[in-house]
């Protein structure tokens, strides 16, 4: 027979094992679609977000060349801005105050501008007045003139003069809607006013927040850092761009990459479903051989069947992330439940470059599934193959562990390597090695486990079958379980992660929340020193403890750290401040600072350091504090250093001591009465109970996400022993055959394949929660501390640990019990005609 008949032959023989087993071409496609869809899914609502928080950003700055911005809400001397206008190189600059403001009860960034400056430097945020409405001109120039974006039109149900109440900064003011912001995007809530109007009536006298500049046409870029004080700093499109960058960028680049091990744990089921049919095909493959057709042939035609596995699982998971991530969006928000970009709307946007790329990938898994365990095949003699219906090397022969045992070693020493540009490039490698290392000792740790009762006896027939066969074949159990160790190790490596992340919040919680009510004032204003004074009276109160928070940039590139300005217990330990380090000793005339764990990782800095801040004074950090919930850092500076530094003495949050027998809820009506009417409706209260349950809703909103994928993984390796064992034994026909020739009753056979079945969940269970507690030390020690810049100990959810190595035993006994009733419902005659 020629080469072109062994190929049509082998052509048919593929078409048939293709229509025989329709399930398995489709369970291994879905394994794929999944992983496919999970990454594109994940990919597009990170792209979406990013790219609308970005459009923002540009909404409200305009179409400045540069900014210089305020460090801080406090804003800074307004005596700076015609030292930058008379800057060498500025074209003309334009003042502007940004405040956080609520038209009833919808907030809004109102900016304050001068319409003249404005139209030169950042023409989109000049207001249009309609029609009729401003018959002699000078409506931007009205104290009392408010335009509106669409966004912010739609929000607080306006039109063009209609006048409405504007509470901003404590202070609130009537102001009539003078018409539209046609510059601005859609979806940003944006209103904008007249600068002096702002200063006046929101008490921000003598303050900007923001200067627009235009560089002149030609000239070089204007050196304006020499002439800033240190509460401004220079912002640009490249900088803006890295900082919100930077705000996610760990935690979108920790879902790309859970979202690849799903992908891989897809490509393993797809190795572990190709290899038990190629196994199961051995002798056609050695016949066609025979006819002519050479080993490369048999690996690219095999190559070729998980091309079309790929093909098939990519295009579907391509159409079901698109459909995942609109789902996501809707439901978990552009952030995915984790706070990065709640306040804004994010419009979905398809992302052809990552189609593309996510596409290849899957491709790349289901192809490389599939030739590794045809390469294997094709170096079998065709005449040993031709009698061979199990493993292709000689049961006796050992397992070889240096390689498994040199990938765990990469794997252990890639997670002793340092982050690459905050990311852990190098901890997600250690996690790809150490998984590939498990898989591929999984040979050598069946026949390891399954030693001791091979040597056993006294057993029922059954039973001692099913062990002899597991441990004469230890390569032909490792690929049946080499899709079920990788999604439980995945599984298990996530939920330890989770478990320990949310215990260490819970236990955070604990002991940071130790007074009985929380008092915060929402909107961006404060309490002055005579509302904080009336509030000290209210009956039942024994103590109050004043403090304000607010963001404070410390680098341009960089989102900026909470600076938290509060009493400090410096005689003994403070209760509320859980202390990693601390020192007492330092420089005189400086004050002391305490830095989160996030701020001492961001930026280096330790006991002992001099520090410089964008407000005055000198600072040295006395110590480092645990602080689960600010990931950019946060700076705890004495209440009575920040007056001194700021002469800002309004505060926005405050921890209340009740006396004994107050009742809270008397005490809360109390406080809100005892408010300030300009604060109406933004003083919140809440007890520590509360706080609680609301700190750790948001976390697991936050983790959702990995929820699902955690989900994913239990579904994917139980679908895994469905299909391996299930495959491994209709393979085994002939065998059955055999047994019941020789005195074998069904029942029995039956035990046997339950029993082998239990034996493998056992072993798979055994391999991949042990290398998911791997896997999930270099998640908790190296990857969350590289990339969120927290530490915490690992605790293990035994609970769910016992329950999937229950639900694999029982999965695997049950799929191989269905699929041997089936095997030996043939008669024995037929179940061995193939050898005759």
């Amino acid at each position: 027979m020629s080469i072109l008949s062994a190929r049509l032959a082998l052509g048919w023989m593929i078409g048939g094992e293709w229509r025989a087993h329709p399930a398995r071409l489709a369970l291994t496609a879905i394994a794929i679609a999944i992983g496919v869809a999970l990454g594109f899914a994940v990919h597009l609502v990170n792209g979406s977000a990013l790219s609308s928080f970005e459009g923002a950003l540009r909404t409200v700055k305009g179409s400045a060349d540069l900014q210089v911005n305020a460090t801080s809400p406090l804003g800074f001397d307004e005596a700076l801005y015609p030292r930058v206008a008379t800057a060498a190189g500025v074209a003309d600059a334009s003042p502007v105050v940004i405040l956080r403001a609520t038209i009833g009860r919808r907030p809004v960034t109102l900016l304050g501008l001068d319409v003249i400056r404005a139209a030169q430097v950042t023409p989109s945020l000049v207001g249009v007045a309609p029609a009729g409405i401003d018959r002699r001109g000078d409506a931007a120039f009205d104290d009392a003139a408010l335009y509106l974006s669409a966004a912010a039109m739609r929000n607080v149900n306006a039109r063009p003069g209609a006048m409405l109440v504007v509470t901003a900064n404590g202070r609130t003011a009537t102001m009539r809607v003078a018409g539209r912001l046609p510059g601005v995007a859609e979806g940003e809530a944006i209103g904008v006013i007249d600068i002096a109007a702002a200063q006046w009536r929101f008490d921000r006298l003598g303050r900007l927040d923001r200067i627009d500049v235009k560089q002149q046409d030609g000239a070089a870029p204007p050196r304006l850092a020499t002439i800033l004080p240190r509460d401004a700093t220079i912002g640009s499109d490249a900088s803006d761009a890295t900082r919100s960058d930077a705000l996610s960028r760990a935690y979108r680049v920790n879902l790309d990459m859970l979202a690849l091990v799903a992908l891989l744990t897809g490509g393993f089921l797809v190795f572990s479903a190709q290899s038990l049919s190629v196994a199961r095909r051995l002798r056609a493959f050695a016949l066609v051989r025979t006819l002519g057709l050479p080993r490369n042939g048999i690996v690219a035609t095999v190559a070729l069947e998980g091309l079309a596995i790929g093909v098939i699982g990519a295009t579907l998971g391509l159409l079901l992330g698109y459909a995942l991530a609109y789902a996501a969006l809707a439901r978990f928000g552009a952030d995915l439940g984790a706070g990065y970009f709640a306040d804004g709307r994010v419009r979905l946007t398809f992302a052809p470059a990552a189609a593309i790329g996510f596409f290849a990938l899957g491709l790349l898994a289901a192809v490389a599934g599939s030739v590794l365990p045809a390469r294997i095949a094709a170096r079998a003699p065709p005449a040993a193959a031709l009698r061979n219906a199990g493993d292709v090397i000689d049961p006796r022969t050992p397992m070889p562990v240096r390689p498994a045992a040199i990938l765990m070693l990469l794997g252990g020493g890639a997670a002793l390597l340092p982050a690459i540009g905050g990311l852990p490039l190098f901890g997600f490698s250690s996690m790809a090695l150490i998984l590939a290392g498990g898989i591929a000792g999984m040979p050598w740790l069946a026949r390891t486990l399954l030693a001791p009762l091979s040597r056993g006896a006294g057993r029922s027939v059954p039973v001692d079958l099913a062990i002899r066969h597991l441990h004469g074949a230890p390569a032909q159990a490792a690929t049946a379980l080499c899709g079920i160790v990788a999604s439980t190790a995945l599984m298990i490596a996530m939920a330890v992660m989770v478990t320990s992340f949310r215990g260490a919040v819970d236990e955070w919680l604990g002991q940071v929340l130790s007074d009985d009510l929380y008092l915060r004032v929402e909107g961006g204003a404060g309490l002055d020193p005579a509302a904080q004074a009336r509030l000290r009276t209210v009956p039942g109160i024994t103590a109050i403890a004043y403090s304000r928070q607010i963001p404070l940039t410390l680098a341009p590139d960089r989102p900026p750290v909470s600076l938290i300005a509060r009493p400090v217990v410096t005689d003994g330990p403070d209760p509320s401040l859980v202390l990693l380090e601390s020192g007492r000793a330092r420089p005189a005339g400086t004050a002391p600072i305490w830095i989160s764990e996030p701020a001492a990782r961001l930026y280096g800095w330790t006991v002992g350091d001099s520090v410089t801040l964008p407000i005055a004074g000198r600072y040295v950090v006395a110590g480092i504090w645990r602080d689960y919930a600010r990931q950019q850092g946060a700076i705890i500076v004495r209440d009575t250093d920040y007056t001194r530094a700021t002469g800002d003495r309004t505060r926005t949050e405050a921890a209340i001591t009740l006396a004994r027998g107050a009742d809270p809820r008397t005490v809360e009506r109390a406080l809100t009465a005892a408010a300030p009417p300009a604060l109406a409706g933004l003083v919140a209260i809440a007890r520590p109970a509360t706080l609680r349950r609301y700190a750790l809703e948001l976390f697991d909103r936050s983790f959702a996400v990995t929820y699902l994928l955690e989900g994913v993984a239990i579904l994917v390796g139980l679908a895994g022993v469905a299909a391996t064992m299930s495959a491994q034994t209709i393979a085994r026909t002939r065998e059955f055959g055999m047994l019941r020739h020789i005195g074998v009753a069904k029942r029995q056979i039956v035990t046997m394949l339950a029993t082998e079945g239990a034996l493998l969940g056992l072993v798979g269970g055994i391999a991949g929660i042990t290398l998911g507690g791997v896997m999930a030390q270099v998640l908790v020690h190296v990857i969350n501390p590289q990339s969120f810049n927290w530490t915490m100990a690992t605790r293990i959810p035994w609970g769910s640990v016992g329950e999937v190595a229950l639900a694999l035993i029982v999965a695997a006994a049950g799929t191989a019990v269905l699929a041997g009733r089936r095997a030996i419902a043939a008669d024995a005659v037929r179940m061995v005609r193939e050898d005759w």
